[in-house]
């Protein structure tokens, strides 16, 4: 019987909206991070554990990398950070026409961890194209291997685990393997709430709310949920709860499905909003939403 067990913290990092989080949900197989078109959809740093006999790979979803304009920012660049000094390896996601840029990628010259890229979204790459493209990223940025996916359709995704799993330490496990991630279920109630507003609004608005769980009751045949959606103006407050509330019924019975078949169980979801004036710019805010310790 084989008795070296390796466990390792994964880091998936890039630039917003290169596919991070479908590929994160890929490799767990559970729905942990949510997933629009949007960019900067992702603020926290979400783990997701995928357990073996032998193994637990602890990846880790992050903000994309960006120029900080709010604390928000700030803070969710600081997830990055800790999560490349954390890093047994890092997964750096780049996407299929994307070029090299200094700003964003200079600082993974200099990092410990082995780096295995990704080249996301090859689906609308052309296979011819793809042994110039990963000459392209080869010539510059250091990486142990370079392998070209489609995380929306699974393409050359099952070739990333057994190369993770050369690269990682020999080391017993962080977590119980029956864990899966180290969020609470509040926390993923809030998520699937603020992804249905991603989908419903446009502009600014997704980017000016945040979603407090105010009341999480799990009893024996239903799960009865309060969250408050905290707005940074008293006109987008209007604007979520749409005429006679109608948009924020169509957020609040879309979130409802969605954490059913999370759960595993019945919903009775109460929605409500709020202003929060200029929550993103605001170090005390940004704390009572879990941004900063």
């Amino acid at each position: 019987m084989n008795s070296i067990h390796k466990a390792g913290f994964v880091s998936i990092v890039g630039k917003p909206n290169v596919g991070k989080s479908t590929l994160m949900n890929k490799l767990v197989g559970e729905n942990l991070s949510i997933i629009t078109a949007k960019a900067q959809t992702t603020r926290h740093r979400i783990m997701g554990i995928l357990n073996g006999e032998d193994f637990q790979i602890v990846y880790s979803d992050t903000p994309g990398i960006l120029e900080p304009k709010y604390a928000l920012h700030e803070a969710m660049m600081n997830y990055v950070k800790v999560s490349l000094e954390d890093a047994d390896v890092i997964l750096l996601v780049v996407e299929w026409g994307e070029k090299f840029d200094a700003a964003v990628y200079e600082r993974f010259k200099t990092v410990t961890a082995p780096i295995l890229l990704l080249i996301n979204k090859v689906d609308r790459a052309p296979k011819v194209e793809r042994k110039t493209m990963i000459d392209y990223w080869k010539s510059h940025l250091p990486s142990r291997e370079i392998i070209p996916v489609s995380a929306v359709s699974g393409e050359n995704v099952e070739k990333i685990f057994p190369t993770l799993l050369k690269l990682l330490p020999e080391h017993p496990a962080y977590f119980p393997k029956e864990e899966l991630t180290n969020r609470s279920e509040r926390f993923f109630a809030s998520e699937i709430i603020r992804e249905k507003i991603f989908h419903n609004y446009s502009q600014e608005i997704p980017y000016s709310t945040e979603v407090g769980i105010e009341d999480f009751k799990d009893e024996e045949s239903i799960l009865r949920i309060r969250a408050t959606i905290f707005v940074e103006r008293e006109s987008q407050k209007g604007i979520i709860i749409g005429k006679g509330g109608s948009s924020l019924k169509k957020v609040g019975t879309e979130a409802r499905i969605d954490m059913e078949a999370f759960f595993g169980k019945k919903i009775f979801l109460e929605t409500r909003v709020k202003v929060a004036a200029d929550w993103r710019k605001q170090k005390d805010k940004l704390r009572s939403f879990g941004y900063l310790e």
